[in-house]
Order: C-alpha cells, then structure tokens, then sequence
C-alpha cells in the first residue's frame, strides 16, 4: 500500500523533472516508486474484481474468474 507522503513525491519528482531534470539518484527513486505504485494498483485492482460476482441471465451466481 502507498502512503500519501509517497505518492507526493512521486508528483514531485515528475514536476521537478519537466522543469530541471532529476540527479541520478532521484531517477532511480523515481523509477522504484513508480513501481511500487503499480504493483499496489494491480493489488487493489485484483481484489476489487475477486469480490465481483456475474449475474448469468437464468439468475445463477457465480464469481469472476482469471481468464487462461
């Protein structure tokens, strides 16, 4: 899970690169955040579908599955 504190930076260094460019250490900071706030997304994403539940049209239930 971000925390907000990593989300602003993440915004931060995206202002700051369009302006005045990033250090070298800052890319790398930059590019590992990034990752972070994807890969919290893909899981956030994940579980809001594994609690989906299709509605067949003669009224059974059953639970979005991984497509194969």
């Amino acid at each position: 899970m971000m925390t907000q504190q990593e989300i602003d930076r993440i915004n931060e260094l995206a202002r700051k690169s369009k302006t005045e460019g990033l250090t070298e250490e800052e890319k790398i900071e930059q590019k590992a955040l990034r990752v972070k706030y994807i890969n919290s997304f893909k899981e956030s994403l994940e579980g809001q579908l594994n609690s989906l539940v299709i509605v067949e049209p003669d009224g059974t239930k059953r639970k979005v599955t991984k497509k194969q």
